[in-house]
């Protein structure tokens, strides 16, 4: 799906998405990775949903957003709290949701100012 420009530019925006991968300002992106609004996006290590430790969010816990928008592939899924224990226990939000929902939302709480993070999962094949 496209999405159109806003003025929010300067920002890093989702531009586009589909089941494969994610635009970023129009840059595409085919693997996992973090993104928060004022940062240029990063390499998640992470290759699929099952395979998620608390070691995966330990990285995001240090670029300290206020929310964490996790993506969870193209269905939505949800992860055992005790994976995101050191974000709880600081009040960091985490919000499951599929790729598309967690991309919409992440334009629009960017858009709103917040310092949310948008971490995607992209499955590789086994």
């Amino acid at each position: 799906m496209k999405l159109h420009t806003t003025p929010t530019q300067h920002y890093q925006t989702v531009t586009a998405y589909d089941d494969q991968g994610v635009e970023i300002n129009a840059v595409h992106f085919a693997h996992s990775l973090i993104v928060l609004p004022e940062t240029a996006p990063e390499a998640w290590p992470v290759t699929a949903f099952d395979s998620l430790s608390a070691e995966d969010f330990s990285c995001i816990e240090a670029l300290s957003p206020d929310v964490v928008i996790l993506g969870t592939g193209t269905r939505q899924r949800f992860i055992h709290p005790r994976l995101v224990q050191a974000l709880t226990a600081r009040r960091v939000g985490v919000e499951c949701m599929d790729n598309a929902a967690a991309c919409r939302t992440y334009n629009i709480l960017m858009g709103e100012g917040r310092k949310v993070a948008l971490a995607l999962i992209f499955d590789k094949p086994a």
